[in-house]
């Protein structure tokens, strides 16, 4: 499981942690799209369960390179797309990316915390119809914090929307220890507790559905508060 708009929201990014995402991405980021596809898997499938209103508004948390910004955008035409990433290196792939496929008027992308950002300040809005995150809170040390500030950003009858890293359960021991290494030297920790904590919440509709595509064994759910 972030072009680079500077405005008044932004000022609240982690800076400790945006320097280690910047630290991670400031080479991948030229390959990240080519070598996620193997193992970010289920992204396709939430981009398209996403089905915004006509002249909705859509939100990512954590847009990357702008890889799903842009299939989600050209999907639904009807809609306005924004995002936000703590990091500025990622975003100045997705400012390119965007601006190479046209699609620089439909999309607006910031620099942003995600547990704390001002919507509002970053993009003049302070609900969307839906909110989604990819592989993003498993690499949000306070990801609760984040899942909490998104739903406070929905608009009435919007819905949250997350894909991310299971546990990989299904795998054998000698290939799930070697792969959560290699996850963890770009600081991903999937998290454990995650249907746990959503259950807990005061979320009338909560959807979740365990994927079976090793090797993310990856969780898809979708809130309604």
């Amino acid at each position: 499981m972030a072009g680079c708009i500077s405005m008044p929201g932004a000022a609240s990014a982690d800076t400790a942690h945006a320097a280690k995402m910047d630290a991670v991405y400031t080479l991948q980021r030229h390959v990240y799209d080519l070598t996620r596809k193997y193992y970010l898997l289920g992204r396709d499938r939430l981009i398209h369960r996403l089905e915004p209103p006509v002249n909705g508004h859509v939100l990512e948390i954590g847009c990357g390179t702008a890889r799903n910004l842009a299939r989600a955008a050209r999907r639904y035409p009807g809609a306005r797309f924004y995002g936000i990433d703590i990091s500025t290196a990622m975003l100045r792939t997705a400012r390119a990316k965007l601006a190479a496929q046209g699609l620089q008027r439909q999309c607006r992308v910031a620099l942003g915390d995600a547990t704390a950002f001002s919507a509002q300040g970053l993009f003049g809005r302070t609900a969307f119809d839906r909110i989604f995150a990819s592989y993003t809170l498993s690499m949000i040390p306070e990801w609760e914090r984040a899942l909490d500030h998104a739903c406070g950003l929905l608009a009435p009858h919007g819905a949250l929307h997350v894909v991310d890293f299971g546990q990989q359960e299904q795998l054998p021991r000698w290939f799930a220890l070697p792969l959560g290494a290699w996850l963890a030297k770009f600081h991903v920790a999937p998290r454990a507790d995650l249907f746990d904590i959503c259950l807990r919440k005061p979320w009338p509709r909560l959807r979740t559905e365990r994927g079976s595509y090793p090797p993310a064994n990856n969780p898809i759910l979708s809130i309604s508060p």
